[in-house]
């Protein structure tokens, strides 16, 4: 039976032990001592390890630029459609893979941008231009979309 039980949680690091008192203790200074080392390396989130459309170079880790200077970057300031574009756009950039209109609406709202009007109206524009493509539950940005933002 055991003597002694601990269980902590770091941010995404946690840990639970059962045994020997010496035994815990030892395994408690494994960790603390590897913690530094642990706290620097990225844990992936669902979203992250599920986006197949994301450059590497692009990845949440190092995109950190405001969506206010990226709406005013791809000039979308001014047309409903090409904002909710850019605004999609800059949510993909920082790791979601699917997309939905509430999502860009948040993100807006979020970061006090001009909301939408019609945000489901501005996804079905993009549709229409081929820009985006629907999906089951959301949408994804289509080649010739990332290529209007000035992407490739």
């Amino acid at each position: 039976m055991p003597d002694s039980k601990i269980q902590f949680a770091l941010g995404a690091l946690s840990f639970s032990g059962e045994g020997e008192q010496g035994w815990l203790a030892d395994q408690l200074d494994k960790i603390l001592h590897a913690a530094p080392s642990l706290g620097r390396a990225t844990v992936a989130s669902p979203v992250e390890t599920a986006n197949e459309q994301s450059d590497p170079a692009q990845s949440s880790t190092s995109f950190t630029q405001t969506l206010a200077s990226y709406i005013k970057e791809k000039n979308a300031e001014s047309n409903q459609t090409q904002r909710f574009l850019a605004a999609a756009n800059w949510l993909r950039r920082r790791g979601a893979q699917k997309l939905t209109t509430a999502m860009v609406s948040k993100a807006l709202a979020d970061n006090q941008q001009k909301r939408l009007g019609n945000p489901a109206d501005c996804l079905n524009q993009n549709v229409s231009k081929g820009f985006c493509e629907k999906t089951d539950g959301g949408f994804y940005i289509t080649p010739d979309g990332l290529k209007a933002l000035g992407e490739q």
